[in-house]
């Protein structure tokens, strides 16, 4: 058995040096625990800010201890009468070859083995955040213009399809040309931008104006930075932004450091939410989790049936999970970011 452990806290972009690899021997479970021998975890954004050692709404990974992650699984030892061995389940594993997990923060799996990478991704937390915050948040209304950046990922992707499929003109945002072909292609949007084609977020709004001439009614926020700042002035009177993460600011020294944001100042974006009746919202899924069944009933089947589609990115082993995760806050992923174990 083994993990990957935080052993430094990263000053800007994470190293592989800020992790290792070490062995690990499970403890003798307790009543109502059950070990987990995981098929494969999830590598999302969020896990940078657990890496610093700062206030947010969840404590940081210490140092020393195993980096946090949801995984899917096989029960090969269990306390617990809710579940058996051979039962497949999801957790918060953490990056790791096995995972002793208490009954009540697991979550029995209804899917086929061969398809359990879609709990970590369409049909699991990404999918659920894209889900939750355009349902509840973004209201959206048929007619509308909706903009998302990283539109190939794993969020950005389910929010531009259940906008297309509500009526929406969707314009996605992504980081490179093959990636804009992707969301038009294969998720649908209506465009895509190449936002580093632009050097500036003036140069980038000029050109989302050519595809939105009326204005943007919704703007799905997981990135800010220079995208935030070309999108704003363009949100239309009563436009909603619903935020579920930052991920050009998460490396630690980008936050007001950048040359291309300085012009983001708090009295512009406080003025323009005023005078625009914007509804800003800012939300983590994890409180939400009592409306994932809904979010199943409605989703899965349109997964199943492939008319809701998705991209996953797969690499193998374990010891591969720092180098990728570093690759993923690049943007070098395409598609919902996994790591299988076997």
């Amino acid at each position: 058995m083994q993990e990957i452990q935080l052993k430094a806290r990263p000053e800007g972009a994470p190293k592989e040096s800020d992790f290792a690899l070490v062995d690990w021997i499970a403890p003798e479970l307790a009543s109502g625990d059950i070990l987990v021998e995981l098929d494969c975890f999830s590598l999302d954004p969020y896990m940078r800010g657990r890496m610093d050692d700062a206030k947010s709404y969840s404590a940081p990974v210490a140092l020393n201890s195993r980096m946090e992650a949801g995984g899917v699984g096989r029960v090969i030892q269990s306390a617990s009468d809710r579940f058996e061995v051979g039962d497949y389940v999801f957790g918060l594993t953490g990056w790791a070859s096995h995972a002793v997990l208490q009954e009540k923060s697991v979550r029995k799996l209804d899917i086929a083995p061969e398809h359990l990478n879609r709990a970590l991704g369409v049909l699991g937390m990404p999918g659920f955040t894209g889900w939750f915050g355009l349902t509840q948040h973004g209201r959206p209304n048929a007619g509308e213009t909706l903009v998302v950046a990283a539109a190939t990922g794993p969020v950005g992707s389910m929010v531009g399809q259940l906008a297309k499929r509500a009526g929406l003109r969707v314009i996605g945002i992504a980081g490179s040309d093959q990636k804009c072909q992707v969301a038009e292609n294969e998720f649908g949007f209506d465009h895509c931008i190449n936002h580093r084609s632009f050097e500036t977020a003036k140069a980038l709004r000029t050109e989302l104006a050519q595809y939105a001439p009326d204005g943007i009614d919704i703007y799905f926020e997981n990135v800010a930075g220079p995208i935030l700042e070309a999108i704003l002035p363009m949100m239309n009177v009563h436009g909603r932004i619903p935020v579920c993460g930052m991920i050009s600011w998460y490396n630690a020294g980008r936050l007001g450091g950048d040359a291309s944001i300085e012009t983001l100042s708090a009295p512009k974006i406080w003025r323009t939410i005023l005078v625009n009746r914007l509804s800003v919202n800012g939300f983590i899924i994890s409180d939400h989790w009592d409306h994932f069944s809904n979010f199943l009933t409605e989703v899965a089947p349109l997964v199943n049936n492939e008319q809701i589609k998705f991209i996953e990115d797969v690499t193998t082993g374990l010891e591969n999970a720092p180098k990728t995760f570093i690759g993923m806050l690049e943007g070098k992923n395409h598609g919902k970011t996994v790591i299988k174990l076997r």
